[in-house]
């Protein structure tokens, strides 16, 4: 996980959390990598809290595994706090995943969400880049209470709306970021339960792209994108 993303998580711990009462907090796709390294539970350390981290396969930093990949085995309005980060980008149908975070989180509890702005393709599959209005549209499918939405931007051209991409690692780091901090209303819409459920269907009987072949574009495309 690059530092922005973790200096990301580490403010809105500092702004959203208090260190006076305990929470207990489920980590979303928490998983360390073969061999482990830096986690939201290192992160947490100063917190008064009880944490779970849950993710798709075994590994360092995981307490549940899902045995299908978008529905988490916790109980609905179990969680203060459920957090994710540097995971949707990789998340085919993110959206029904995040509806399952929306059901963990008790009423008027948090959710914490960073994902990538910009930088490569990395691992087997990775689908997305986020912007502010990605946060809004997950505020809008899943009626939680949108309380900010963030993108690193690169820096803007002398005299111009236009981002100078050319500063990326000049100016600005090459890895950027979006966060999303949510929170649950005190009254949660039963509409959404029934779309969520529809959802978490479909999404666990279609399980990902890997069965759908990459199709090879039109040779003239390079030469449309060098243009």
């Amino acid at each position: 996980m690059h530092q922005s993303a973790i200096d990301h998580m580490a403010l809105c711990c500092r702004t959203y959390l208090r260190k006076d009462r305990h929470y207990d907090i489920v980590d979303v796709g928490s998983c360390a990598g073969a061999e482990g390294g830096w986690t939201h539970r290192d992160q947490l350390g100063d917190y008064d809290c009880t944490y779970t981290g849950v993710d798709v396969r075994p590994g360092p930093n995981v307490d549940l595994v899902m045995t299908k990949p978008y529905r988490i085995p916790l109980k609905s309005n179990c969680a203060d706090l459920v957090i994710t980060g540097q995971t949707f980008e990789h998340v085919p149908f993110f959206w029904v995943s995040f509806l399952e975070m929306c059901r963990l989180v008790k009423p008027l509890g948090l959710v914490f969400i960073t994902v990538p702005s910009r930088g490569h393709a990395h691992y087997d599959v990775d689908l997305w880049r986020f912007y502010p209005d990605a946060m809004r549209s997950l505020a809008a499918i899943s009626r939680m209470n949108l309380k900010e939405a963030h993108t690193d931007w690169p820096p803007r051209r002398p005299g111009s709306n236009r981002f100078d991409y050319k500063a990326i690692n000049e100016r600005c780091a090459y890895w950027g970021d979006t966060v999303g901090v949510f929170q649950k209303p005190r009254r949660y819409s039963k509409l959404v339960v029934i779309a969520r459920e529809v959802d978490v269907w479909w999404a666990n009987r279609v399980g990902g792209v890997k069965h759908v072949k990459r199709p090879k574009p039109l040779e003239a495309r390079s030469r449309v994108s060098s243009s």
